[in-house]
């Protein structure tokens, strides 16, 4: 069993910035592939980026939906069981709530949902215009 905990989520104006944190219980976090995707109201839960981990030795390390590509960036801290993700010049419609993702199995960055195996609670991102 793998419990994720979000933070840092909050209020925002256009423009700004914040950092979500994902702290994975567990030893084996360094093998996890971590996602990161978000739901806004009326809307599917989509995917926003992702990190590989140790049991995938090649592909691609990082991956990020088009929409998010030069303004977010996802990194991991494996001694703090931590994956990141840093929000830049965030847009009204990057309103959301956003939930962290473990993967257990591959180790390889994924879009979609059903390859995640564990799910953090959330937490609210709202971007004010």
């Amino acid at each position: 069993q793998v419990q994720l905990v979000e933070s840092g989520g909050g209020l925002v104006q256009a423009g700004g910035s914040l950092r979500l944190s994902c702290v994975a219980s567990g030893p084996t976090f360094s093998r996890y592939a971590m996602g990161w995707f978000r739901q806004a109201p009326g809307k599917e839960r989509e995917f926003v980026a992702a990190v590989k981990g140790a049991l995938n030795w090649s592909g691609g390390s990082t991956y990020y939906a088009d929409s998010v590509k030069g303004r977010f960036f996802i990194s991991r801290d494996n001694p703090k069981n931590t994956v990141y993700l840093q929000m830049d010049g965030l847009k009204p419609e990057d309103t959301a709530v956003y939930y962290c993702a473990a993967d257990l199995t591959t180790g390889r960055v994924a879009v979609v949902s059903s390859s995640y195996d564990y799910w953090g609670q959330g937490t609210q991102v709202t971007v004010s215009s």
